[in-house]
């Protein structure tokens, strides 16, 4: 993948807060460094602890040693050596560039703005992402991404087995003999993500009227005979690369409500699929669930402080962030070959329960080719 940029640009973060520094440099730095892009040419300046490791990955043009720069920087500006900082780096580079402008991305820390604006360099702010190259994946992405997909399956394939196994006692589920809560469950799905090399964050196992608010976690115990909804969107370690998957189970009988509500969900998700290919519009793809639910006579609406009904968009694209560009959702534009989406619709009324289903596919030409792979199954005796 491309790295080369006309501009001038800068970052300064760590990897684990910028995809887009993830990007550039394809290795993972815990704390803030400096990197740019200069005349096409890309470089980071990392101290002497990350030095060795960043310079063997091989995608930037150069590593740079930071407390050597420091020091050039230091002579060049007229300047205490302990008085270089991020910004005084971006000044000594811009000066032996020629240059007095550079684009950051719109996180970029506002302090350092403060000082190179006070430097009299024009800064101007990216879009998002800070590489555009970025929406559209490689083969190798893609099946970096198909990986974490795979570790979303196997966590939620975890808490199935779980399910099954569990029994109803009343009003709870019982699994070995202690009650089934979203905890336990969410712990299942982690552990079996990170058997998989991914690290799961903020799992979403919510049951009855909790899973109407489509990002609550899930706490407490979890019911017999209520919809549960399942979220699972892990990173791979090794890669940066996420998954993201979701189902809807329930453990024991449902009623013709649920199974219609259910049957709905997988309609809209098959209508928005069936319209995913090149030069299709996002808004579309959003347009064709929503034809579903208004057909099925489910209405998306405000109740006093609560919204129900399909609340929120059909998908979102998928990377080394779990929401990143592009959107499919209405006034969204054109998908590309090579995007990554998800295609995620549900719906959310509270005393019914909530439903959502969701899978992520590459963009082609023609269509769409799966990314993700697990049954829809929801039903557990």
């Amino acid at each position: 993948m491309s790295r080369q940029m006309s501009k001038a640009r800068f970052l300064y973060s760590s990897t684990a807060q910028s995809a887009d520094l993830y990007y550039l440099c394809g290795v993972q730095v815990p704390d803030a460094f400096l990197a740019g892009v200069i005349r096409g040419e890309s470089f980071a300046v990392v101290n002497r602890l990350e030095f060795a490791r960043v310079a063997s990955n091989g995608l930037l043009g150069e590593v740079r040693l930071l407390e050597t720069e420091q020091r050039k920087a230091s002579e060049m500006l007229g300047i205490a050596l302990v008085d270089v900082g991020p910004s005084e780096l971006i000044l000594y580079y811009l000066r032996r560039a020629r240059l007095r402008s550079i684009e950051v991305p719109c996180d970029f820390p506002a302090a350092l703005y403060a000082r190179l604006v006070a430097a009299g360099i024009r800064v101007d702010f990216g879009t998002a992402p800070f590489f555009k190259e970025r929406e559209c994946k490689t083969e190798a992405e893609a099946k970096a991404i198909r990986a974490g997909n795979a570790a979303s399956a196997a966590g939620i394939r975890a808490a199935e087995k779980v399910l099954r196994e569990a029994v109803i006692a009343g009003n709870y589920l019982k699994y070995k003999g202690r009650t089934l809560t979203s905890e336990v469950l969410r712990a299942v799905i982690d552990h079996a993500c990170l058997e998989r090399g991914a690290l799961a964050q903020n799992t979403i196992v919510a049951g009855g009227d909790q899973a109407c608010d489509p990002h609550e976690a899930g706490h407490g115990p979890l019911r017999p005979n209520q919809l549960i909804i399942v979220d699972c969107f892990p990173r791979i370690q090794a890669t940066g690369y996420h998954g993201d998957m979701t189902r809807t189970f329930l453990k024991g009988r449902a009623n013709e409500a649920q199974r219609t509500m259910v049957a709905a969900v997988r309609a809209a998700q098959l209508a928005s699929l069936s319209k995913v290919k090149h030069g299709a519009r996002g808004s579309a793809v959003h347009a064709a669930g929503e034809i579903v639910f208004k057909e099925r006579g489910y209405r998306t609406e405000r109740r006093g402080e609560a919204f129900v009904g399909f609340i929120h968009s059909t998908g979102h694209g998928l990377g080394l962030e779990v929401h990143e560009s592009p959107r499919v959702s209405s006034g969204a534009p054109a998908l590309k070959t090579g995007q990554v989406i998800t295609v995620e619709p549900g719906l959310y009324y509270p005393g019914l329960g909530a439903c959502r289903i969701e899978d992520v596919v590459l963009v082609t030409r023609k269509g769409f080719e799966p990314l993700s792979s697990m049954h829809y199954r929801w039903e557990i005796r």
